[in-house]
């Protein structure tokens, strides 16, 4: 039988759609689907966790790791466990030493028994949330840069103004302790929100003109308008900046300007503070991975400050459990007795 040269193009043809059809649709089945809202926007609202053991910066030590191997993210965590475990084990207010930072022996803040880091790395096993740059830590700073780092000491006079979150235990006036000792700005609700000690909780509501973020750490709620609206008065200086946003495809994109010269540019840290809040620019990402999952990025935007911006990345989980709320100070006995012991001393100092 003679098969004619456009019988033959046909089914070639015929096949090579086939094909196709059933790749998209197979590429279709493996692709998670993401829920949307009736207007087709993808639906980011929910309760969602940012906990996780990844730090900021890729560690002094593995500089040269992008990645840990599964066995070191299985010991990393089993080791974060262990540690929880045996601070729990000493959480006898009454009788157990108290450790700050890893483990439960010396005075501090809070123990590890207070604190929840989380209990694992990110899912990509990634050394640093920092994905730009490639070494996963900070740019260099600007050779005038503002930066406060380490609690402020007693004998040296403090750089105001405060712009750490958290100064420790040696000031002795109002003035300069952090920022989130003194209720203004939560040490982890940003923006941008970062992994923090505790806290790491926001509640997302969306709608078709408007995005609002409950932080639970400070009850802070940032309310987003989507539509297009001109920029914000120079003069206009918020704790949070002031947000615009719109989408870009399936990812919601949040641009903030604006802030307060009383905050930094970026703390990396509680201790650490670095240029003004006055020259940032801030973009934040959100994008819906998957029904239990949405990708967080940031980008860092201060040439007075950095030399060049940078990007992290927090993968949040959805979670079933509601904001609570975060009654700060909660009457703040300890702060006034340290104010009235520091007005005790100066009173005995003028009366030698």
């Amino acid at each position: 039988m003679t098969v004619r040269p456009a019988a033959l193009l046909l089914a070639v043809v015929v096949q090579v759609l086939v094909s196709a059809s059933a790749a998209t649709a197979q590429n279709a089945a493996a692709k998670p689907a993401v829920p949307r809202t009736p207007d087709g926007k993808p639906d980011l609202q929910g309760f969602w966790d940012f906990r996780t053991l990844t730090p900021l910066e890729r560690p002094a030590n593995a500089r040269d790791k992008a990645v840990l191997t599964e066995e070191e993210a299985r010991t990393l965590q089993a080791q974060n466990a262990a540690r929880r475990s045996q601070a729990a084990a000493s959480a006898d207010v009454r009788n157990a030493p108290r450790e700050a930072g890893g483990g439960a022996r010396a005075v501090g803040g809070y123990n590890d028994f207070w604190l929840d880091f989380g209990d694992s790395v990110v899912q990509d096993r990634r050394t640093s949330l920092i994905t730009d740059p490639a070494d996963g830590r900070l740019p260099a700073r600007q050779a005038n840069a503002f930066y406060q780092a380490g609690s402020l000491q007693e004998d040296l006079p403090p750089q105001h103004p405060i712009r750490l979150l958290s100064t420790g235990a040696s000031p002795d006036n109002p003035e300069d302790r952090g920022l989130a000792e003194r209720c203004l700005v939560g040490f982890n609700s940003g923006p941008p929100m970062l992994p923090s000690g505790y806290n790491n909780h926001m509640q997302l509501v969306q709608t078709a003109d408007y995005v609002l973020i409950l932080n639970e750490m400070n009850h802070d709620a940032r309310i987003i308008p989507l539509a297009r609206r001109g920029a914000p008065p120079s003069g206009l200086r918020q704790w949070a900046g002031t947000s615009r946003g719109r989408w870009e495809g399936d990812t919601l994109v949040v641009t903030t300007t604006n802030f307060t010269d009383q905050t930094a540019s970026f703390a990396p840290g509680v201790t650490t503070a670095i240029g003004t809040g006055t020259t940032l620019s801030l973009t934040e990402r959100f994008r819906r991975v998957d029904a239990k999952t949405l990708m967080y990025e940031f980008t860092v935007n201060d040439p007075a400050t950095f030399t060049r911006p940078f990007t992290a990345a927090v993968p949040m989980q959805k979670s079933d459990q509601p904001v609570f709320e975060y009654a700060c100070h909660e009457g703040n006995y300890g702060l006034r007795s340290i104010m009235a012991g520091a007005r005790q001393l100066e009173a005995e100092s003028k009366a030698r």
